[in-house]
C-alpha cells in the first residue's frame, strides 16, 4: 500500500477547516446572527483550525528536513558514517531509508578503497623499484622505502626539496636526476660500482604539474647478460679452437713418428714444440670451457669442518674464529673451487703466509666466508673491474678466477665483495642465502 504523500495530509487539513469554517455560518444564521458576523467568525475559526491542525504535519516537516539537510552536509564533508533515524511513513520517509542506503554503500566502497590504497601502497613500498613523487614547488610528496635507502640513508623523504637531498647523493646520481635524464647512468658508492635505469615522467594531479622519477637497479641484470655473452663469446671460441687443434695434434704426432723414421731429430723437436703447444691450447680454451658451461649448484648440507680439511693442505691459511653449529648450504664442488681461487689469489699477492686467513659466519639470512690478507691489495680501477671475464692485473693471467667466483656465487643467489683492507691486503667476502630466501 503506496504511503500517504505530504500534500495530501495537508489538503486533509485545509479541507477539514473550510468545513469547519463553513458550518459555523450556517449555524450562527439559523440561531438569528447578523450575516456578516457570522461569515467573518466562520473564516477567523477556519484559520485557527488550519493553524491547529498544520502546525503537528509542519513542525515533523521541518525537523525531518533538517535531519536530511545535515545528512547531505556530513555527505558534502566526506563524512557517510550518520544515518537518518526517521520513523515516517510518507515520502520523507521513503527519502531517509533511500538516503541510508546510499550512505551504507558509500561507506562499503570507501572502505574498499581504503584496503586497495594500503595494498597499492605496501607493494609500493617493498618494491625494489625507487619511486620519488615530486610536486610543483619541487618538493618531495611521496616516496617509498627504497627510494629513502638510495637517496637519503633510509631516512623520511616527505616535505624535503629535491635540490636538498640530492647533495647527499653521489655526483652522478645526483647530475642525472637533476638534469631529467631517462636510461642508464652508473655511479661509484664507495667501492662498489651502480647502474641505474631512471625514468621520468610528468602528470597533473589536483590542478598542478607533478614529476615522478623511477629507479631501478640494474647492476645484477646487466652484469648477468654481460656474462652470457662472455659465456656464448667463450663457446664459440672453444669449438672452432677445438675444430683445428685436434688435427694439428694428430698431425704433430703423426710427423714425429715420420721424424724418428728418418732419424731426424730436429725436426722431431719441432714436432714436441708443436705438440707441446697444442696441449697448453688445449688446456687454456678448457679453463674458458669450465667458466662457460657452468651447470647449475647442487646445493647439499656441508660440513664446514670437513671443507676447511679438503682446501687447507692445498693453499695453507689461518681460520679465525669458531666455525658454525649449523652445517653449510651450497654446492660444495663449486663453493670449494671459489674458495681455492681466492686463496690462489691470496697468496700470490705478496702476502705473508701467516696473514692469509679465512672466517666463517652463519646468521638467520645466510653464510659469510671471509678471505683476508696482507698483500698488495687493488687499486680503485681495478677494484671495479677485478670480477670482469678476461679481466686480470697478472702477466700470465688469464682473468677467469674472479669471474668464475662471481659466477658461483650468483647461481647461488648469493654474492661477493671486495675491497681494501685497513693497514694493506685486500678482503674478500662471498655471502650465500639459506635455501629459503634464495
Amino acid at each position: 500500500m503506496p504511503h500517504p504523500s505530504i500534500e495530501g495530509r495537508i489538503f486533509a487539513v485545509v479541507m477539514a477547516a473550510v468545513f469547519v469554517g463553513t458550518a459555523l455560518p450556517f449555524l450562527l444564521l439559523k440561531l438569528g446572527a447578523d450575516p456578516l458576523l457570522a461569515w467573518s467568525g466562520g473564516l477567523l475559526l477556519a484559520l485557527v483550525c488550519a493553524l491547529i491542525l498544520i502546525r503537528p504535519v509542519t513542525r515533523k516537516l521541518n525537523r525531518a528536513l533538517t535531519s536530511l539537510e545535515g545528512g547531505l552536509l556530513n555527505f558534502r564533508d566526506g563524512d557517510f558514517s550518520i544515518s537518518l533515524a526517521l520513523d515516517r511513513n510518507d515520502q520523507l520517509g521513503e527519502l531517509a531509508v533511500l538516503y541510508n542506503e546510499v550512505g551504507e554503500i558509500l561507506r562499503r566502497e570507501r572502505a574498499h578503497i581504503h584496503q586497495r590504497e594500503l595494498l597499492l601502497d605496501t607493494v609500493i613500498q617493498s618494491s625494489p623499484l625507487a619511486l620519488l613523487l615530486i610536486d610543483h614547488s619541487d618538493h618531495i610528496i611521496y616516496a617509498n622505502t627504497s627510494a629513502r635507502h638510495l637517496v637519503h640513508g633510509g631516512k623520511p623523504l616527505q616535505g624535503h626539496l629535491l635540490q636538498q637531498v640530492l647533495s647527499g647523493c653521489p655526483p652522478e646520481l645526483a647530475q642525472a636526476i637533476e638534469q631529467k635524464q631517462d636510461g642508464l647512468t652508473s655511479y661509484l658508492d664507495g667501492e662498489d660500482n651502480h647502474t641505474l635505469h631512471i625514468s621520468n615522467s610528468t602528470f597533473v594531479l589536483n590542478s598542478h604539474k607533478h614529476r615522478l622519477i623511477l629507479l631501478r637497479e640494474m647492476t645484477r641484470e646487466l652484469t648477468r647478460a654481460e656474462v652470457q655473452v662472455w659465456k656464448k663469446v667463450i663457446r664459440l671460441i672453444s669449438h672452432e679452437l677445438n675444430n683445428s687443434l685436434a688435427p694439428i695434434s694428430s698431425m704433430a704426432h703423426s710427423g714425429k713418428m715420420l721424424s724418428e723414421k728418418l732419424q731426424s731429430t730436429q725436426l722431431a723437436g719441432v714436432f714436441d714444440v708443436i705438440a707441446d703447444r697444442c696441449r697448453h691450447l688445449t688446456d687454456f680454451t678448457q679453463g674458458y670451457a669450465r667458466f662457460a658451461k657452468l651447470p647449475p649448484p647442487a646445493a647439499e648440507e656441508v660440513s664446514w669442518r670437513k671443507l676447511v680439511e679438503r682446501i687447507q693442505p692445498l693453499h695453507p691459511f689461518t681460520l679465525q674464529g669458531e666455525l658454525p653449529a649449523r652445517p653449510g648450504y651450497f654446492d660444495p664442488a663449486q663453493i670449494e673451487q671459489a674458495l681455492l681461487n681466492l686463496l690462489k689469489n691470496a697468496a700470490e699477492s705478496d702476502s705473508p703466509e701467516q696473514d692469509i686467513s679465512l672466517r666463517i659466519e652463519t646468521d638467520a639470512h645466510g653464510q659469510l666466508i671471509t678471505i683476508s690478507d696482507r698483500g698488495c691489495g687493488m687499486s680503485d680501477k681495478v677494484l671495479q673491474q677485478a670480477l670482469l671475464p678476461f679481466y686480470s692485473t697478472k702477466p700470465q693471467g688469464v682473468g677467469l678466477g674472479l669471474a668464475l667466483c662471481r659466477e658461483i656465487a650468483d647461481a647461488h643467489g648469493g654474492q661477493i665483495r671486495l675491497h681494501n683492507r685497513t693497514g694493506g691486503g685486500l678482503q674478500v667476502s662471498l655471502w650465500l642465502p639459506w635455501p629459503e630466501t634464495v
